[in-house]
């Protein structure tokens, strides 16, 4: 008699959550409409980009997460003209940022000129910086000094400026998309750690085979990509921004993500033994923050109603490795931020403990 009334209530329970959660997804036709549009610009990077589908899908996902990104890679791997097509693809205001050692802050944010009107008057006028676009290219962001690269911070996390006491807001949607050169070291500053978590993806970009060299070969005459034109206006990535907020995010789900940035942390009790020996500090709270918000964009792109474990796993990487400060043993042993959390999530469970029984079934 215990026995099926634990099972009577175990399906109710599990008949609620089914409910709850399919009162929350987004209805069928709306993410159809999202994804394909999604997919317009995927394509049209595909052209941009030859064979790197999976580098495309991440910085499409970090997009559509609000996020600021940051890709790392030798010379020459196409990053710049993956960003610069991106904004001919999205109609967004562009300005790229070349970032040299004698760069300074109000070179990216604006300053204020003296200016004398056609009366003689002279007053000082706000004249905006390359900062003020929706999709801003900062070209290898480590060439420049510490003090210019903090002028970014604001503008990262706050989508606004603030000179001489006045703060500006930048339009929306607003977007930092970075990138650096892992292997010059000679006239360059390592971002902050305050900088980086700002960083909704680190991404690394790395080349591509011989099949694709010889299309790039046969069909980039002195390099050029092919022209673009607009595939989604302003106003309808705004819509698909919006939808990204309402993709379902299961308590399952959270939990899981919960687990994975405490596991960071060397004196959690799940802390796997390599972060327990190689890592000084782990994840913050916007670790967890960005995968969400990530795992969701991901899911969107998939034409998935709601965030399954698989996402959480596919973004928790780009996500979470750069937020990671490791000990010096780490540089010894050859090991990476990515790798650790590579083990992070091969020991952390999806599940806290096993579903009862009659949920399970």
């Amino acid at each position: 008699m215990c026995a099926r009334g634990g099972s009577s209530r175990a399906t109710s329970a599990r008949n609620r959550l089914l409910s709850e959660a399919a009162g929350s997804l987004v209805p069928p036709a709306e993410l159809a409409g999202a994804t394909a549009a999604v997919r317009r610009v995927e394509d049209g990077l595909g052209k941009v980009l030859l064979g790197q589908d999976r580098l495309i899908e991440r910085v499409l996902t970090g997009l559509l997460a609000r996020g600021n990104l940051l890709l790392e890679g030798l010379p020459g791997l196409g990053k710049t003209e993956l960003i610069k097509g991106l904004g001919r693809l999205l109609d967004l205001k562009f300005r790229r940022i070349q970032f040299t050692p004698d760069l300074l802050p109000s070179d990216i944010t604006g300053s204020h000129i003296l200016e004398e009107d056609e009366r003689g008057r002279r007053a000082f006028a706000f004249h905006p910086g390359p900062i003020f676009a929706s999709l801003v290219l900062a070209d290898e962001i480590n060439r420049a000094s510490p003090k210019t690269q903090s002028a970014l911070l604001e503008a990262m996390q706050e989508h606004g400026v603030t000179v001489l006491g006045e703060t500006r807001r930048l339009p929306e949607p607003f977007f930092v998309l970075a990138t650096q050169n892992p292997i010059e070291l000679e006239g360059t500053y390592p971002l902050p750690e305050a900088q980086l978590d700002r960083f909704l993806f680190k991404i690394p970009v790395g080349g591509v085979g011989e099949e694709v060299l010889s299309r790039i070969a046969e069909t980039r005459v002195r390099g050029q990509p092919p022209a673009l034109e607009p595939v989604l206006g302003t106003a309808e990535l705004l819509g698909v921004l919006e939808l990204v907020d309402r993709i379902y995010l299961p308590p399952a789900v959270a939990g899981y993500i919960g687990r994975l940035v405490a596991a960071t942390h060397r004196d959690h009790p799940a802390a796997p033994g390599v972060v327990k020996q190689h890592v000084r500090w782990g994840a913050s709270p916007r670790g967890a923050i960005a995968i969400a918000a990530a795992a969701r964009a991901l899911a969107l792109v998939r034409g998935k109603p709601n965030v399954g474990f698989d996402e959480v796993k596919e973004v928790a990487v780009p996500a979470l490795a750069h937020r990671l400060v490791l000990e010096y043993s780490a540089r010894l042993e050859g090991l990476s931020g990515e790798g650790i959390v590579e083990r992070v999530l091969s020991e952390v469970s999806e599940l806290r403990r096993p579903m009862p029984e009659g949920i399970a079934s």
